[in-house]
């Protein structure tokens, strides 16, 4: 990082490339210069389905912000979204038999952990990894317990991989661009992150996503990154339900839809869609119950997948844990938003919060922090501050 210096960041996702340039000032604060947002040509259902076109893409827009700023870029550092990724919770434990845990305790399991996720996922490249948890002797301690006695020791790490020929694909593309990518960031990790940073004291949580085509849960426990998953699924399901039982064309669905006319309310039987939402040709009688029900029901289906039936969450399901739900289609969650809340409330331990995307700049913003100063929770975090023991140890463990 240097100062006024441009640094360029690149998000990617199934819908945009959004290109970012910002220069940080004595502070090391962030001011965004540029941002162009152009459609990810070449990605198709989370992957890159053309090199060429992708390369091309991003080729383009490249050359937009270096001749607007004169200058030219070498590195990037890349934000993505939406592509397929896994995350493996491991522990390790040590015999202390009474003495004193010394950072050979903590380097012997930390290496063995690598290690054995490394050989066991050959296919996958390790993107980060967190500190889970670190437990005394039956205690959970907070931070890494070098220098207290007892006898038996263990620790939990969090990986998160993506595959190998997605990796070669991405370095493939911006290699091609003459780009040394310096670093890539799971952008459901970072809005974590940012989620934590706005709301201080928070930091045991599920995030939910549910984009149009895709959906996201994320669980971050003190902090940590601990476990995420996706679904090749999303609010667009809504409408093709209505459509396929109502008959309806998607325009017509979105016409109606755009007065909001659903949000809680509950129709009578024979209340039907107004003569003008159609055109006089395909005018029919369509009950605006029958609507609400089909949207209800796939409504519910959603949450149950997600979150309600989800077998590999229930383990971290506490007491009063947080909720912060976003739904991306402003029609869906205009409409249908009490519906959402109504069924990822069916348990009281939850508390949910309906909220917004980040804007782009503060994403990118929350980013650049993360990328100059690591994450608290890290286990390879990268700081420019002076280091803490934490840091230190883990440095020389991972390099």
């Amino acid at each position: 990082m240097e100062i006024n210096h441009p640094t360029l960041f690149i998000e990617i996702n199934d819908t945009n490339y959004i290109f970012v340039v910002g220069t940080y000032d004595e502070n090391q604060n962030l001011e965004v210069n540029e941002k162009i947002i152009a459609p990810s040509t070449g990605i198709d259902k989370n992957k890159f389905v053309s090199i060429n076109q992708a390369h091309e893409e991003i080729k383009k827009n490249i050359a937009i912000i270096e001749k607007k700023l004169n200058y030219i870029f070498k590195d990037v550092i890349l934000v993505i979204d939406n592509f397929d990724y896994s995350c493996i919770n491991i522990s390790g434990f040590k015999k202390l038999n009474g003495s004193q845990v010394i950072k050979e305790n903590i380097s012997y399991i930390l290496n063995s952990l690598k290690l054995a996720v490394t050989n066991n996922e050959k296919q996958k490249t390790i993107l980060h990894i967190f500190n889970s948890k670190s437990i005394l002797d039956g205690t959970r301690v907070e931070n890494l317990p070098i220098g207290l006695f007892g006898d038996f020791y263990s620790h939990e790490l969090t990986f998160f991989l993506i595959g190998n020929n997605d990796l070669k694909n991405i370095q493939k593309i911006f290699n091609k661009n003459n780009l040394n990518i310096k670093k890539i960031i799971l952008k459901n990790f970072s809005e974590g992150a940012q989620l934590i940073n706005q709301n201080k004291g928070v930091e045991t949580f599920f995030k939910i996503k549910i984009s149009k085509d895709v959906s996201h849960i994320n669980f971050f426990e003190k902090a940590s990154f601990r476990y995420s998953e996706n679904f090749n699924f999303g609010s667009d399901i809504i409408f093709k339900d209505i459509e396929k039982i109502c008959s309806l064309e998607n325009k017509i669905i979105r016409k109606f839809l755009s007065n909001s006319l659903f949000n809680g309310k509950i129709f009578n039987q024979d209340e039907i869609l107004e003569e003008d939402y159609f055109t006089k040709s395909n005018f029919r009688k369509i009950r605006k119950k029958l609507i609400s029900d089909i949207a209800d029901a796939r409504i519910n289906e959603i949450v149950d997948i997600i979150f309600n039936k989800n077998i590999n969450i229930e383990s971290l399901k506490g007491n009063k844990v947080k909720i912060y739900l976003t739904i991306k289609d402003k029609q869906i969650f205009e409409n249908f938003k009490k519906s959402f809340k109504s069924y990822f409330s069916q348990n009281n331990n939850f508390e949910i919060y309906l909220i917004n995307d980040f804007e782009i700049d503060e994403s990118i913003m929350n980013v650049a922090n993360l990328s100059i100063y690591g994450w608290k929770k890290e286990a390879i975090p990268t700081t420019k501050i002076k280091k803490t023991l934490i840091t230190r140890i883990f440095k020389s463990l991972f390099g």
